[in-house]
């Protein structure tokens, strides 16, 4: 069973970029996103960067035309090594969805918010 874990204050993260917390030698991004918060492994599958610092972004759609759309802003993280992209609340890296990170559930009470563990 997953232990809660403070992990900080509600106003603590930013709505841009992830809050990087640490529980021993585990390091995790918390995000902030329209349907909640959500938390991540800070280590990216492909060669161990610490993925949540990357940034915060979307992406372009796959369109028939010749014109680029970009969509999903704010709900993926870029790997600032290699630029692999990463879906904030499920983990899935979008070229391959078979290669994710480590997820984990967040709580909110009150101003608190804890991430199980």
């Amino acid at each position: 069973m997953a232990e809660k874990q403070f992990a900080c204050k509600a106003s603590e993260v930013p709505p841009d970029a992830a809050k990087i917390v640490t529980f021993g030698r585990l390091s995790l991004g918390l995000f902030k996103l329209d349907d909640g918060y959500h938390a991540l492994l800070n280590v990216c599958p492909h060669k161990g960067a610490a993925l949540c610092e990357g940034p915060v972004c979307g992406t372009t759609k796959q369109t028939d035309d010749r014109e680029f759309v970009y969509e999903r802003a704010g709900e993926l993280v870029r790997c600032a090594w290699h630029g692999w992209e990463f879906d904030i609340r499920s983990g899935e890296f979008l070229v391959d969805r078979s290669v994710r990170t480590k997820t984990f559930p967040v709580t909110v009470e009150g101003e608190d918010i804890y991430i199980h563990i």
